[in-house]
């Protein structure tokens, strides 16, 4: 009895010695340090030390969205009204609510209005997913252009900042093309007159307008080509180019010295 007391605690050092020897195989393994770079704690060997607390930011995405020291009053709400975080939250909501909105959908004109119609009515929480993706993109517009109106009255588009202020407006153009390509989705009268407005409107370019109207239009006048090509362009081209101008927002952000503007 009093041997089996004794090999029970050998028994678990044994498991333990084991334990250590396949994570010290596997933490210093190829396939583990490339996953896990310089200066993270789940690398062998990893010690406390500003070495390695430096290489947790600069290997990090999240951490290096902000640079290393923040002015104090840049982090207060009342300075930022938090308009930038709630204007890339709901594009996110947009992208969900828009995937599954997808889901019940085709783009042509003898079933679009259909589609949206049996959304709303026999699909379990169509109707709200629908208005969240609406409202969504009105409040988006909303936190955009407020928020360049609050880097503007901050002076936050003064040197070194000025790429990133002409960033901010391309994006502002963007999110009002999302929102203007989404409004003939439905294929009713209100899209029909909006579309025929608008593509009356880029038909004036100079030189080269009725191409512009015509690659629009798909053709001489509104049909099923012109909803697939502005369907294209609300859920692939749009967004596709929006996410690039966004990454470079953010990444020009931190490189210029964080969200704040001079005083």
């Amino acid at each position: 009895m009093a041997k089996s007391i004794q090999d029970k605690p050998s028994m678990a050092e044994k498991a333990a010695t084991q334990m250590t020897d396949v994570m010290n195989t596997v933490q210093g393994g190829q396939v583990w340090n490339s996953i896990f770079r310089p200066g993270s704690v789940f690398r062998k060997g990893y010690t406390d030390s500003p070495r390695n607390r430096s290489y947790v930011i600069m290997n990090s995405v999240l951490y290096h969205l902000h640079p290393v020291k923040v002015k104090r009053h840049a982090v207060k709400v009342s300075y930022t009204l938090c308009l930038g975080g709630l204007s890339f939250f709901l594009f996110i909501v947009l992208t969900v609510t828009g995937i599954f909105l997808m889901f019940f959908y085709r783009p042509t004109a003898a079933a679009a209005w259909g589609d949206i119609y049996t959304l709303q009515t026999s699909v379990t929480f169509g109707l709200l997913v629908r208005n969240m993706h609406r409202w969504g993109a009105h409040l988006m517009v909303l936190s955009v252009f407020l928020h360049m109106a609050r880097v503007f009255y901050h002076g936050a588009y003064k040197a070194p900042r000025e790429f990133n202020w002409v960033i901010g407006t391309m994006l502002l153009q963007f999110t009002l093309l999302l929102s203007f390509t989404g409004y003939l989705l439905p294929w009713d009268q209100l899209a029909l007159w909006a579309v025929t407005v608008g593509t009356n409107m880029m038909g004036y370019t100079p030189v080269f307008g009725d191409q512009v109207k015509f690659v629009l239009l798909g053709g001489k006048v509104i049909g099923t080509t012109t909803l697939l090509r502005w369907y294209v362009l609300h859920v692939l081209m749009l967004p596709f180019v929006t996410v690039i101008f966004m990454a470079i927002h953010f990444w020009r952000v931190r490189k210029d010295g964080g969200i704040s503007g001079p005083l």
